[in-house]
């Protein structure tokens, strides 16, 4: 049977949905007089994903598996893949021209960004999350949230220590059998899946809603002991 979906179908994909295209049209929708900033680091974040979903699947021949000797800022053991990672989502966004300030789980402390590439926003991150998983093929990612700096400022972590309704846009990218990274910009949440062949992030499912009723019932009952009474009802 053939496929329905054109997205699918190498033959008749001609006009994909690039996650680039996506966020210029989000941005005409909703913002028709912005510069074209956040589009910019956008773009940034996605180039980065892009890099560490190549380094997660050659990690084994590249000798990136294992712990690197080092801690991060929760007390966890760093693996060489985080530090990479790492490295490359603030060399990425630090170059971009968009960001004031960067906050990474592998750092002690906010990196605010030097004059010469300074933007109005802050970025918040996770650059490989599940690092624990990576020796066992198990799925990681890299979990992001973006702020616009505050009025006056030229970027403190006061830009950043604030509630997370308040971010201009937020996602994750996945990397494990596929590469998908999930984004929203304010205005529901789309999943693009990267496409080797053209080397891009493609909208795979646009404007996702989570369903009502679920089959599946998961907690992790292990941690039942540490529980608020709300939860545990």
């Amino acid at each position: 049977m053939a496929d329905r979906n054109p997205q699918h179908n190498d033959v008749t994909r001609t006009d994909p949905q690039t996650l680039v295209r996506w966020i210029i049209d989000q941005q005409r929708k909703s913002s028709p007089d912005a510069k074209g900033n956040l589009s910019i680091l956008l773009g940034s974040i996605s180039v980065a994903c892009k890099f560490v979903s190549s380094a997660v699947r050659k990690a084994g021949l590249a000798g990136l598996l294992g712990m690197a000797g080092s801690e991060n800022i929760q007390g966890e053991d760093q693996k060489k893949l985080d530090i990479l990672a790492n490295e490359v989502f603030i060399n990425m966004l630090a170059k971009s021209g968009q960001c004031a300030v960067i906050v990474s789980e592998e750092n002690d402390d906010p990196i605010i960004v030097e004059e010469a590439y300074w933007g109005e926003y802050c970025v918040v991150m996770d650059p490989l999350d599940g690092s624990s998983n990576i020796d066992c093929g198990v799925s990681i990612g890299t979990i992001f949230g973006i702020y616009r700096v505050q009025p006056g400022s030229r970027g403190t972590a006061e830009d950043v220590l604030r509630p997370g309704k308040e971010m201009v846009a937020a996602g994750y990218c996945m990397y494990g059998s596929n590469c998908c990274m999930v984004m929203s910009v304010g205005s529901g949440s789309s999943i693009f899946t990267l496409d080797p062949s053209i080397g891009e992030f493609v909208l795979t499912a646009p404007d996702i809603q989570i369903p009502p009723k679920g089959n599946i019932f998961s907690i992790n009952e292990g941690n039942e002991c540490f529980w608020m009474p709300e939860v545990a009802k």
